[in-house]
């Protein structure tokens, strides 16, 4: 389990929206809409029952009824999928890891012939133990669906967050959006 140091908690402290209100810029939700800015920071974990499909060309890398989604603020959510419900053997250690200062340290995986298509938590902070193996994909590298709805991805190169319908923004990764 990953250690919350002072180096962790002087980056948490960085950031200025918590989900405690809306800001002026961002619009209200309409009816069956949700705000980025109204999910919390810390991010919550929340059950998600929706059909989950993620397909890289003609193969089926993951197929979910039991996601869980990640809500953070500024942010779309991003769905996790169970192990279980993921074709890993089509997947390979890429070798690269990340770091989420709420979540933990992430691996990330590769398909077969595209780089950086999913990650899962390898060492989470310990109110994310409940993710720890659970795979998330990238939107904009592997073909994601919701309830047969295609993923738009999240703005900027490094955010995995999935853009539906329901997910008002404005969002982290967009131009402009690095002091939020």
């Amino acid at each position: 389990m990953a250690e919350v140091t002072d180096a962790v908690l002087a980056a948490r402290a960085k950031w200025r929206f918590r989900g405690a209100g809306r800001p002026s810029f961002a619009p209200a939700p309409g009816p069956g809409q949700e705000s980025v800015w109204d999910y919390p920071r810390p991010p919550r974990v929340a059950p998600d029952a929706r059909r989950v499909r993620v397909m890289h060309g003609a193969r089926v890398l993951a197929d979910s009824i039991r996601a869980l989604r990640v809500l953070e603020t500024a942010s779309p959510p991003a769905f996790y999928l169970p192990p279980d419900d993921v074709e890993d053997a089509l997947l390979r250690p890429s070798g690269r890891t990340t770091f989420c200062e709420w979540k933990g340290l992430a691996r990330e995986f590769d398909a077969t012939d595209r780089d950086g298509v999913a990650w899962t938590y390898v060492d989470t902070f310990p109110e994310f133990t409940r993710i720890a193996g659970y795979f998330s994909f990238y939107p904009g590298r592997v073909h994601c669906t919701v309830e047969g709805e295609t993923v738009r991805p999240q703005a900027g190169d490094y955010y995995g967050g999935w853009v539906t319908g329901e997910v008002l923004g404005p969002m982290k990764g967009a131009p402009g959006s690095a002091w939020w």
